[in-house]
């Protein structure tokens, strides 16, 4: 059982949409990314995914609207539900999502994060 602080987490990376395990609970993973840019259009068939922002402003982009997160601000995105994350600066997230959640969905590509660093 360790204490886990955000911002000694979120200093030891720097690449952009590679998520990282920060604590395991009940066959969930807890994760810190740095995002920045446009990600991909994609969907998670089997499973939720929390986006919680930590710091800065996410834009979650869904095909009839589009959701604006900030500091403090979560949203849960329903298994099924295509969708696209849009940073347009540097964004700190925790996600909370199945461990078996692949980054990207059912769309695979160069972003894809077959294994996640735990830090």
């Amino acid at each position: 059982m360790n204490k886990v602080t955000l911002s000694e987490k979120f200093s030891l990376f720097s690449e952009y949409w590679s998520p990282k395990i920060v604590g395991k609970l009940n066959g969930q993973h807890a994760k810190l990314v740095k995002l920045n840019g446009e990600f991909v259009w994609h969907k998670h068939d089997n499973e939720d995914e929390m986006f919680f922002v930590i710091d800065g402003t996410l834009k979650i982009e869904f095909r009839d609207k589009t959701i604006t997160l900030h500091k403090d601000e979560f949203l849960i995105i329903p298994k099924g539900t295509e969708h696209k994350p849009v940073a347009e600066e540097e964004v700190l997230v925790m996600l909370f999502e199945p461990a078996t959640t692949l980054n990207t969905g059912d769309a695979e590509n160069q972003l894809t994060k077959h294994q996640l660093d735990r830090i």
